[in-house]
């Protein structure tokens, strides 16, 4: 992505949780893919490119909030990712830091993660689940999906854990440049970040990953039904837990077996068995 692109962030007066969990979840459908959680607003960002105003209007209405606008540089953002980028860790399964972090410690796993603008650090309560359920799963020889992969946090984790085919699939370009220099931070050699638009993909995996949202995952499970082989698995995340009971209805029409959710914060992940 050249230095043209400018990022728009909005600042909404807000308080309440479950309001600041549907504005994320609605924002994200429009084009917004970052936010910002304070006790007393959400400040949410998006391309200037990819968002339209009146879409904000019409979401920030029905809750009769208003909202203010600023502009910032790329470069700014990168600097405002580094000043509150702190490590998060998944008990003694991961670490996930940025580059100017000390070496975790007491950890199976470190990832080195520099964000910018791509969605997955691991301090959202969705990417958070999805490698509590990965640290259940067996990746040994392996091959993973990750549809959305956003930084590639869940490749890279696939291949600590073993993977040795991992496909990354994004329809950012920003992101296809971020998740690959996370890649070879970290030092993968399975990794293979491509654009794509949609999960329709030639090949078969075993396990398959899509930590986007509700309305993109319903709109790919049939590519991911057919990119899963049988008796693969399927983690799906970036929902909210009302969304729980229609991806549930939603994934036994593919016939797949649902094991296990996990709840961070308002946000779930859920694992299935094909």
């Amino acid at each position: 992505m050249s230095n043209s692109v400018t990022t728009i962030e909005i600042n909404i007066s807000v308080s309440d949780p479950s309001i600041i969990e549907n504005l994320i979840a609605e924002l994200s459908l429009i084009g917004f893919d970052g936010f910002e959680e304070l006790e007393d607003r959400l400040k949410a960002y998006a391309s200037e490119e990819n968002i339209s105003f009146s879409d904000i209007d019409f979401i920030l209405n029905q809750y009769a909030l208003t909202y203010s606008k600023s502009i910032i540089q790329k470069q700014n953002w990168n600097a405002l990712w580094e000043s509150n980028f702190e490590p998060v860790q998944v008990g003694d399964f991961v670490s996930v830091r940025a580059g100017f972090h000390p070496q975790a410690t007491g950890v199976k796993h470190e990832i080195i993660i520099t964000p910018k603008m791509s969605f997955g650090t691991g301090h959202h309560g969705t990417t958070y689940s999805v490698m509590q359920l990965m640290e259940g799963i067996d990746f040994q020889g392996k091959s993973v999906f990750d549809f959305g992969t956003g930084t590639g946090i869940l490749a890279i984790l696939a291949e600590k854990l073993g993977a040795i085919e991992i496909l990354g699939v994004d329809n950012d370009p920003w992101c296809i440049e971020n998740a690959s220099e996370n890649s070879l931070i970290n030092q993968c050699n399975y990794i293979d970040i491509q654009l794509f638009d949609t999960a329709n993909v030639e090949k078969q995996y075993d396990i398959v990953i899509a930590n986007i949202n509700k309305n993109i995952i319903l709109d790919n499970l049939a590519f991911m039904a057919k990119a899963v082989k049988t008796g693969g698995t399927i983690l799906l995340s970036g929902l909210l837990v009302i969304d729980e009971s229609d991806i549930l209805t939603a994934c036994k029409t593919w016939g797949w077996t649902h094991q296990r959710t996990l709840e961070k914060e308002g946000w779930i992940a859920l694992q299935w068995k094909n």
